[in-house]
């Protein structure tokens, strides 16, 4: 979670963690071919094998951050949740319903961002919009996510 001008909360959707645990590994590798002695991997085949790699995992990634990024902006009359993105504005949240879930999810209800179910390691909070539906933020962090939506400061509290 992170707290920025404008936006109340933020929650990534990826880390590039596993970007520069790969580069490291690779870099490890290579060394290892330079320092052991025998046959060696011809320079164009690293060059090729580290962009094609390191391509690959930054592109999951750049798009697991821009799908899955979970945004309370409370600033303005444009307040809303998004995920990727979908966008709901705030006001169309049941605030009702909000403050009594605390767990739980419902069962068939759509994921919002996208997807037919929820992200490995993400739980769904259930949010009860006011024209009836039901959906699913993917949230890391359901107990933040939920105090930044029915916090007093300006999203849905009282």
């Amino acid at each position: 979670m992170s707290v920025g001008p404008g936006t109340s909360y933020t929650e990534p959707g990826g880390s590039w963690r596993p970007f520069w645990l790969v580069a490291l590994a690779l870099a490890v590798f290579l060394a290892l071919d330079l320092a052991l002695p025998g046959g060696d991997v011809p320079a164009v085949l690293w060059v090729v094998a580290i962009i094609a790699v390191l391509g690959i995992v930054g592109a999951g990634t750049l798009s697991a951050r821009r799908i899955w990024t979970v945004r309370v902006d409370g600033s303005g009359t444009d307040a809303a949740l998004s995920v990727g993105r979908e966008r709901i504005p705030l006001s169309e949240i049941d605030a009702d319903h909000l403050r009594q879930v605390d767990a739980g999810v419902d069962a068939g209800a759509p994921v919002l961002g996208g997807g037919w179910s929820l992200p490995k390691g993400r739980t769904g909070l259930p949010l009860k919009l006011t024209d009836g539906r039901t959906v699913l933020v993917p949230t890391r962090d359901p107990a933040a996510l939920w105090s930044a939506l029915s916090d007093s400061q300006g999203t849905l509290g009282s």
